[in-house]
């Protein structure tokens, strides 16, 4: 029996569509604004329609420092919809998916969809999955929520 976690939580963030979409596929700095853990991110594969695209992260949890690959497994990018969802191995005991949907409801308010999967690659690691909640996905969406709101106020 494989064992596979999912989250999903859905926000309405008061900021356009391409301010929340900036955070998740733009510059490592914007990035970090939403995922201040990751220190460092490096192209290792680029593909012309992004899919199949691979970056290697660094991603500080405390005093110790991670290291994976991230592959872009979908991507969309139109004017009045965004998703990207990108898959990687974490600590090479769990496989990890993340998609992140935009739609936008009108020029100043962006409706951002977030689900998580996460899959024990280990037998042991099973337990740990039942007791997993969704503090994590409810923390992601309202820090996003905050920092596109708050750059978006102080561009105006």
């Amino acid at each position: 029996m494989i064992l596979l976690k999912k989250w999903t939580k859905e926000i309405e963030i008061n900021a356009p569509i391409e301010q929340v979409w900036k955070f998740l596929d733009g510059s490592v700095e914007n990035m970090q604004k939403i995922m201040p853990q990751v220190v460092e991110q490096t192209p290792v594969k680029i593909t012309e329609e992004v899919v199949g695209s691979v970056y290697r992260q660094k991603y500080r949890e405390g005093k110790r420092t991670e290291e994976y690959d991230i592959e872009t497994l979908e991507y969309l990018n139109k004017t009045n919809e965004k998703k990207l969802k990108v898959g990687f191995i974490l600590a090479k005991m769990f496989e990890i998916t993340a998609l992140y949907e935009l739609n936008k409801i009108n020029d100043n308010r962006t409706s951002f969809t977030y689900t998580v999967t996460s899959r024990p690659l280990k037998w042991f690691l099973k337990l740990l999955l039942v007791f997993a909640t969704d503090k994590v996905v409810v923390e992601f969406l309202d820090r996003v929520k905050k920092v596109a709101e708050a750059e978006t106020s102080g561009s105006e």
